[in-house]
């Protein structure tokens, strides 16, 4: 006698034809194939969704503490009772010298008004070496507009060569943006803390020429910071041979708080730190909250999608109790019945998630390019940099995290298919053909 099913093995050649056939649309299950595509499109937009909003978050974070650290440091030595530091030079040798140190640079800073002809804005002054200028990458980058060699006449190359002897200053395009500034206009900088007179305190006015526009890449930055040589910057300030703090670049940001005793040590007495943590803490903390819910509540997009599978494939298995029953009568077990509908619910997920995958890639790598073309199509800003501080939309996509997206979509909708494919097992053949 012939054997009906020759192959009874798990996931056998039949077991996976049959759930493919199930999976095929027909006039007479049109409704239950609307379901099952319905969540196939859930899963699909469920993960590229979560991978697009989690790599945006991702991205966000990553370029915030980019811009914030490439321009505050990583720490910051001030004196303790906040009077200016004189042996900062042998103070920052100290520093630099310890291990993970990129290098310490001294700076005076103070608040000012910028002015010009078009207008008047609050300021960020600035004094720092030249050298030190050239090791921050947020100013001394391919955006670096300079003539510091020849004001007025833009190089060809820019280049910082000469800053400390130019006696001008180094603006952001922002700020050079909202004064109408260009190489070689005037700057007029007023602080109101100048030279004591018989009407009291006159304010401290001078005029500089802008050698440098540079492009930090955060609107904050861009329209209130102004560098300008240490020396110039501790006249104007009247701070003499002193820096109001000294700033230190380390190899490994999340490490600075390890590195702290050394540094601290290194330093001497009669100086604090503070660091890049500890500055924003609530800033950094309030975006792990967000990006928490956020995930929580698009995952809940993936859920849906699952139950959706669940009650595809429980109607599918009562549509089917009668394919069921010949199916256990011409001798197939329980358990191939359960893996036949296992099967036919893991398709779509396993399908849904690989499209959602590549959909959620898609649009990661050409994220601004969307964020542009939907301005363009509103006529409206959607990451408006005044609100977001970054001047274009961010994406990075973590491979941990994108693969446990994937896993998370894969496991819930294996999970649905569970009890659909177990119903379908403990069918009764003897039930459902009573009445054929």
């Amino acid at each position: 006698m012939d054997k009906a099913l020759p192959d009874t093995r798990p996931f056998a050649p039949f077991e996976r034809m049959l759930a493919l056939r199930y999976l095929l649309t027909r006039r007479r299950e049109g409704f239950v194939s609307v379901i099952s595509l319905i969540s196939f499109l859930g899963i699909t937009l469920g993960v590229a969704t979560l991978i697009v909003v989690m790599a945006v978050l991702n991205g966000f974070r990553a370029e915030l503490l980019d811009k914030i650290l490439g321009f505050s440091g990583h720490a910051t030595f001030y004196s303790s009772d906040y009077t200016p530091i004189t042996d900062f030079e042998n103070i920052s040798a100290r520093i630099a010298k310890v291990p993970g140190v990129v290098h310490a640079m001294p700076f005076v800073e103070g608040q000012a008004m910028a002015s010009s002809v078009r207008n008047n804005t609050g300021a960020l002054v600035r004094g720092v070496h030249e050298a030190d200028l050239k090791k921050l990458p947020s100013i001394n980058n391919d955006k670096l507009i300079t003539a510091v060699k020849d004001v007025g006449t833009p190089d060809p190359k820019p280049t910082l060569d000469g800053f400390e002897a130019s006696g001008g200053v180094a603006v952001g395009v922002g700020l050079a943006s909202r004064h109408g500034l260009g190489l070689g206009s005037t700057l007029t900088i007023i602080s109101p803390s100048g030279p004591e007179t018989v009407m009291g305190t006159a304010p401290r006015i001078r005029d500089y020429p802008v050698v440098a526009i540079f492009k930090i890449g955060m609107s904050e930055y861009d329209e209130s910071v102004i560098y300008m040589p240490l020396a110039e910057a501790q006249d104007y300030f009247v701070v003499d041979n002193a820096a109001s703090a000294i700033e230190v670049t380390v190899d490994n940001p999340d490490a600075i708080e390890e590195m702290k005793p050394a540094l601290l040590d290194a330093a001497g007495p009669g100086l604090g730190i503070q660091t890049w943590q500890q500055r924003n803490t609530a800033f950094f903390s309030a975006l792990a909250v967000e990006r928490n819910v956020m995930f929580l509540v698009l995952a809940m997009i993936i859920l849906v999608a699952a139950l959706n599978i669940i009650s595809g494939l429980y109607m599918l298995v009562k549509d089917k109790g009668h394919d069921i029953a010949i199916l256990r009568t011409m001798g197939a077990t329980s358990g191939s019945v359960q893996r036949i509908f296992f099967m036919t619910g893991a398709i779509i997920g396993v399908v849904g998630t690989v499209a959602g995958f590549v959909l959620g890639l898609i649009i990661c790598l050409n994220v601004e390019n969307i964020r542009r073309f939907i301005t363009w199509v509103s006529g409206t800003e959607v990451f408006s940099p005044e609100l977001y501080y970054l001047s274009q939309l961010p994406a990075k996509m973590e491979p941990m995290q994108t693969a446990g997206i994937v896993l998370m979509s894969l496991v819930l909708t294996f999970a649905a298919t569970l009890y659909p494919s177990w119903r379908a097992a403990r069918l009764d053949p003897v039930e459902a053909l009573r009445y054929e």
